[in-house]
Order: structure tokens, then sequence, then C-alpha cells
């Protein structure tokens, strides 16, 4: 079975691209979503995060996600320490998961992977792309989000040209040519070769 990482900056769509693998019967493993998940219910995860955050940033029992967010996407010493203890324990469950699936290949969502090198860890790499000012105009549509922030996360990612270099296949979701062709062709690839 095949591991591929799908990746994109914020507001690429690769959230809307991994629905369509879904609808594929192809697994996906949302990386961002089990963070959450192990940042509120591994005790060693939530130990080592309040060893560089202090208590204060779990309220109720709860990481208080939005004042962890506003912290890290402004300091990219915190933003590393926070990224070096999440990613094993998001590594460690990925693999948990993986070994209870069988099928050709899954995939691995995740917003930042060759950013923190887990693509050695894969057999391959989707990128999805778009033009910054469409990613602009697609995030400021979510609650919460200003263009302050939406650039300081996007800071933290690779640019598309970047994405476009070290992917093994390139998902280009610019409006001008149907993103469900493109899966279709990955998709017909990698059930031949795994």
């Amino acid at each position: 079975m095949k591991k591929i990482g799908l990746t994109g900056g914020i507001g690429s769509g690769k959230s809307t691209i991994a629905e369509i693998f879904k609808i594929l019967n192809v697994p996906v493993y949302n990386s961002d979503e089990r963070a959450k998940v192990l940042m509120n219910k591994n005790h060693q995860l939530i130990k080592e995060i309040t060893q560089i955050f202090g208590t204060s940033i779990y309220q109720d029992g709860a990481l208080n996600r939005a004042e962890l967010g506003a912290i890290v996407f402004k300091n990219p010493e915190l933003l590393k320490r926070l990224n070096a203890v999440v990613h094993p324990a998001v590594g460690n469950d990925f693999n948990e998961w993986c070994a209870l699936q069988n099928t050709h290949y899954v995939i691995k969502e995740a917003a930042i992977i060759f950013e923190t090198g887990i693509e050695k860890s894969l057999d391959g790499v989707i990128a999805v792309t778009a033009p910054e000012t469409l990613r602009m105009q697609r995030v400021m549509q979510r609650p919460g989000m200003t263009e302050a922030l939406i650039k300081d996360r996007m800071k933290n990612q690779f640019s598309s040209v970047e994405l476009e270099k070290r992917a093994n296949w390139v998902i280009k979701n610019d409006e001008t040519e149907l993103v469900i062709q493109q899966v279709l062709r990955i998709h017909e690839e990698l059930m031949k070769t795994s």
C-alpha cells in the first residue's frame, strides 16, 4: 500500500481535493483534524505542549487553539517547537491508521509536508496550487479570518512555485481546468502502480 501526501497552502483547496479522493473510495487521513484531537487527548503530547506554552494554554481541559495560533504564527521559533512535538505524535497516529487500511493507496492530507520533512516517509506527494489572490479571497470567507491572520499563515508555508518543484503531482485549482479530471488522472496512475 502506497502512502501519498496531499498538501497545499491555506485556501488552495486541498480539503476539496481530499473529498474527491474519498468519493473514489481512497482512505484519507486528515493530519490537521487528527492533530486537534491528539492535542486534546494524548496525555504525553498535552504534557509537552504545556511545557512549552504553560498550563494556561488549556482552558477547562481543552486547548485554546485561537490563543495558540496567535502565538505561534507570529513566532517562528515557538512554531518550530510546537511542530517538533505534534508531528511525531501525528506520524505515529497515521501509521496506526494505515495498519487498519486495506487499499492500493492512502492519502495523508497535511498543510505542511515539505516544510517539516514528512515527505521522506511517503511514497509521493500531490500539491494543490492556486494563485495567492484567489487563495486570499477563499480564506477571507471563513469566519474569524482577517488578511493579517492569513498572511501570517502563508508566511509559514511554501509558495505554489516551491510546491510545484517538489511535488510528484500537481493539481492546479485556479479555476482554469476542472480539478476532478486532474484527480482522476492521478488516481488512475496510482491504481496502476500500486
